[in-house]
């Protein structure tokens, strides 16, 4: 799995590649509260992301509840169906604004 960070018009962006499971979700988590520290607003990219397990899912509602609790929104950008799917079964697609594309969620969050 890699994790790659970026700011695109002063928003926090995680951009993931690989599998989030048990092994990899660590790693995520350490990365994703690097990313969002002092964050309003972050993008997720999971479009290059096949699995997501529920260590994965406990990474993504940590991220949700600390952007949460500065009145901030995450927008989760091209997740798979079956990842949509997973998230609509647990109740977890309540919590993010899913998008198709990167701009796509840049606009979303320059809405307000």
């Amino acid at each position: 799995m890699k994790v790659a960070e970026n700011i695109i018009e002063s928003i926090a962006v995680i951009e993931v590649e690989g599998n989030i499971d048990s092994k990899t979700a660590p790693e995520f988590e350490k990365a994703a509260i690097a990313a969002i520290k002092g964050q309003g607003q972050v993008i997720i990219d999971l479009s290059k992301v096949e699995f997501l397990s529920s260590a994965g899912l406990r990474v993504l509602l940590m991220i949700y509840r600390q952007i949460k609790s500065q009145s901030g929104k995450v927008v989760l950008v091209g997740v798979s169906e079956d990842i949509q799917d997973v998230m609509s079964n647990t109740g977890f697609i309540n919590f993010f604004i899913i998008v198709n594309t990167l701009e796509e969620a840049v606009e979303t969050l320059k809405k307000g």
